[in-house]
């Protein structure tokens, strides 16, 4: 069964840091592009970071540029997003997508978690 799992998501103060991870099962997640997404309720699903399978080239939305580190783990078959610095701003849903090209279009990518909730508050 094809399958992606997040985890790590939670409560944090505003500065504060949290490492999501996404697990996969039932492929192999080096041989695809990795995307991290977020939907906040009432908003649109918006890219944050992605990384290619084959040079590991990343992409990062302006919003997160500096502050978050999308990474790889092939031989756990796992994937991260270091988030550091955090906003109150960036409080959502966190979703990991995996498709065949490294891009910020939400449309390109087949599989999908079921996200994990991070919210940044006092």
């Amino acid at each position: 069964q094809v399958q992606l799992v997040e985890s790590g998501g939670g409560l944090v103060q505003p500065g504060g840091s949290l490492r999501l991870s996404c697990a996969a099962s039932g492929f192999t997640l080096g041989a695809k592009a990795i995307g991290w997404f977020r939907q906040a309720p009432g908003k649109e699903r918006e890219a944050v970071a992605c990384i290619s399978s084959s040079d590991g080239r990343r992409i990062y939305a302006d919003s997160v540029r500096g502050r978050f580190t999308i990474s790889r783990d092939n031989a756990k078959n796992t994937a991260y997003l270091q988030m550091n610095s955090l906003k109150s701003e960036d409080t959502s849903i966190y979703y990991c997508a995996t498709g065949d090209i490294a891009t910020m279009n939400f449309r390109r990518y087949d599989v999908w978690g079921q996200g994990t909730q991070v919210t940044v508050s006092s």
